[in-house]
């Protein structure tokens, strides 16, 4: 295992063994550990009680956070000549079809979130070998398939992410920067995570959240109670 650097090592001692914490503690916690020279972004990590190999105990989806991300998000769009302009108003940062697909089939990647009227999904299908592998292949239940592209486009402007389950049925999300107000942060968890049961599948028995933590790019993770 790497060794781990006395900053870690620092904000690890700070975690009482055995211990779960409340959101609002937790968040208390994460800005006592020792500083970056840059603004970390606060991430969720939640264990569910799933099978990602039921199709119906697959847990994904998009949420929009009620305090954003405080993440400068990238958006394009694959619609038809009649919505460019509204998405370009919304916040996309490039907008089109066939012309947009065949730019990322030359190898322009510089955006983060791409979404899609549905109509547009015949030309986009053959950009999943490009996008699939980097999460950003448009997916209706993503959210990402729409008919209404200007308003999906000001969500994920906004706040709204993407989430999925990996395959041990761990679901990973940011909640926020570490310069957000505690209560900013803690407003962010507490949605993602009522988001996430209501999502429980009806073939999951027995608990399904199993745990959680919340960490700062360059921390240990603190555990909460969930």
């Amino acid at each position: 295992m790497a060794q781990r650097s006395k900053r870690y090592r620092e904000a690890l001692s700070k975690i009482e063994a055995d211990r779960k914490y409340a959101a609002a503690e937790a968040v208390m916690l994460l800005k006592t550990f020792p500083g970056t020279k840059f603004n970390q972004t606060v991430e969720l990590a939640l264990r569910l009680n799933i099978d990602t190999k039921q199709s119906d105990q697959m847990i994904r989806g998009s949420v929009g956070l009620p305090k954003g991300t405080g993440k400068d998000v990238r958006v394009i769009a694959f619609c038809d000549a009649t919505k460019v302009a509204s998405a370009k108003e919304a916040g996309a940062v490039e907008a089109g079809a066939e012309d947009l697909v065949k730019k990322i089939e030359d190898g322009w990647m510089d955006f983060d979130v791409a979404v899609a009227s549905p109509d547009m999904m015949r030309f986009v299908g053959k950009l999943g070998r490009i996008l699939g592998p980097q999460g950003k292949m448009p997916s209706p239940k993503s959210g990402t398939v729409t008919p209404d592209v200007a308003k999906t486009v000001s969500e994920f402007r906004a706040g709204k992410i993407e989430f999925r389950a990996d395959s041990s049925g761990n679901v990973h999300a940011p909640v926020g920067r570490l310069e957000f107000s505690d209560e900013d942060i803690v407003t962010n968890v507490e949605a993602f995570i009522a988001h996430i049961r209501h999502l429980r599948p009806a073939s999951v028995k027995g608990t399904y959240l199993l745990n959680a933590s919340l960490s700062a790019s360059m921390s240990p993770g603190v555990p909460l109670a969930v």
